[in-house]
């Protein structure tokens, strides 16, 4: 086993974050959706990622599901491995904005213990938590993926917003009402708040 005293990062002799940001004529940051299951945040990143791209940002959107079916295969659904989860998900999103490149996390992230966790590990500068704040009563109407009804019904354990909680977020960048508004006029307000933040000063 390599003792971790024998890991040597070599972050300081790559090219550096700024010289890759004015490459790509851009500031990365992280845009980190939080929200119950099923109140829109894969569907509207997806749209934000495609207004984004549309006006020349290179990006990179990285869903839950699609992380759980690779990357973090391996792990369950209890407290310790979704704080787990979301670690990883922070790390990676901290190596691609190293790059100059803006990621859009979509992630239930339950608590806000572990928001600020992923806040931590990105950097306060470049975290932008985005909070879909669709009710549960919408989410379970909406029910895509029928995990709502199968948790009630017992055949899902710990499933966010019936058999385990969802904090609302303490703070936020920007709280979207998306059963309030179509996928287009969502995103519209997401691109336009981040636009600022994202364009290479």
């Amino acid at each position: 086993m390599i003792n971790k005293e024998n890991i040597v990062p070599v972050f300081e002799k790559m090219l550096s974050r700024s010289d890759r940001e004015n490459k790509l004529k851009q500031h990365a940051v992280c845009l980190w959706f939080t929200g119950l299951p099923g109140s829109g945040k894969s569907t509207l990143a997806i749209e934000v990622e495609k207004q984004l791209q549309k006006k020349g940002h290179t990006t990179v959107l990285l869903d839950g599901d699609n992380v759980r079916s690779g990357l973090n295969s391996d792990l369950g659904f209890s407290e310790e491995a979704r704080t787990e989860n979301i670690r990883r998900v922070a790390e990676i999103s901290k190596l691609l904005i190293s790059q100059g490149i803006i990621t859009l996390n979509c992630f239930v992230s339950p608590t806000n213990a572990q928001r600020k966790m992923a806040e931590k590990i990105i950097g306060k500068n470049d975290f932008r938590l985005i909070w879909i704040s669709t009710p549960a009563e919408v989410c379970e109407e909406r029910d895509p993926k029928n995990h709502y009804k199968k948790a009630k019904q017992g055949k899902i354990d710990k499933f966010t917003g019936v058999s385990s909680v969802f904090e609302k977020p303490l703070s936020f960048y920007l709280e979207v009402p998306a059963h309030q508004l179509s996928i287009k006029e969502s995103a519209a307000i997401i691109v336009k708040a981040v636009l600022p933040v994202i364009q290479n000063k």
